[in-house]
């Protein structure tokens, strides 16, 4: 007798594992892990133990399916089920939004009491260089495929590195007084 697919809660990371697996096709743990590198994690960090894990809570509430190579390192395959498939789309469609949040260690540790001239340096040079990167994948994407889901993502990708840059030279504009 086939057991029945555990129920399980899904969470943001869930469904941008789903995401990920419609865009991308069926792809191994590893495959996943580089394709969230390259898309994903640009605008949801993803960890890199839960690259692995959730894929295979996923398969076990029958979002996905697994399967495992023959031959070679028999590495596990995932793919949609239906059932992911109608998940992702019911929350794809939903209106409903959870409140956005900026999580920025330079900001930390200002409010910690840090000087925040080193920091900010430092942020706006690791910003330029993620805006830029961005900028040569949108040209990319664009050039092979324009109008897809990550031409969209990118240009929110750029255009949040660009606001983060105004943030820091408004913040550098400040001086304690």
């Amino acid at each position: 007798m086939k057991s029945k697919p555990a129920s399980i809660r899904l969470t943001g990371t869930s469904y941008a594992l789903l995401a990920l697996l419609k865009e991308f096709g069926a792809l191994t743990s590893y495959e996943i892990k580089q394709a969230l590198e390259v898309s994903i994690q640009n605008f949801w960090p993803v960890p890199h133990t839960t690259a692995y894990e959730e894929p295979a809570r996923l398969a076990g509430a029958g979002y996905l399916a697994a399967e495992q190579e023959q031959e070679g390192r028999r590495r596990r395959v995932y793919s949609l089920t239906e059932k992911g498939r109608e998940a992702l789309r019911e929350w794809a469609t939903d209106a409903r939004l959870a409140p956005p949040q900026l999580r920025e260690e330079a900001i930390l540790k200002v409010f910690a009491g840090s000087d925040p001239e080193p920091l900010l340096a430092s942020r706006r040079a690791w910003h330029e260089s993620k805006r830029a990167e961005l900028e040569a994948m949108l040209a990319e994407v664009r050039a092979q495929s324009p109008d897809s889901p990550s031409e969209r993502t990118l240009i929110a990708g750029v255009t949040y590195h660009q606001k983060m840059l105004e943030m820091i030279e408004a913040l550098a504009e400040l001086r304690p007084g």
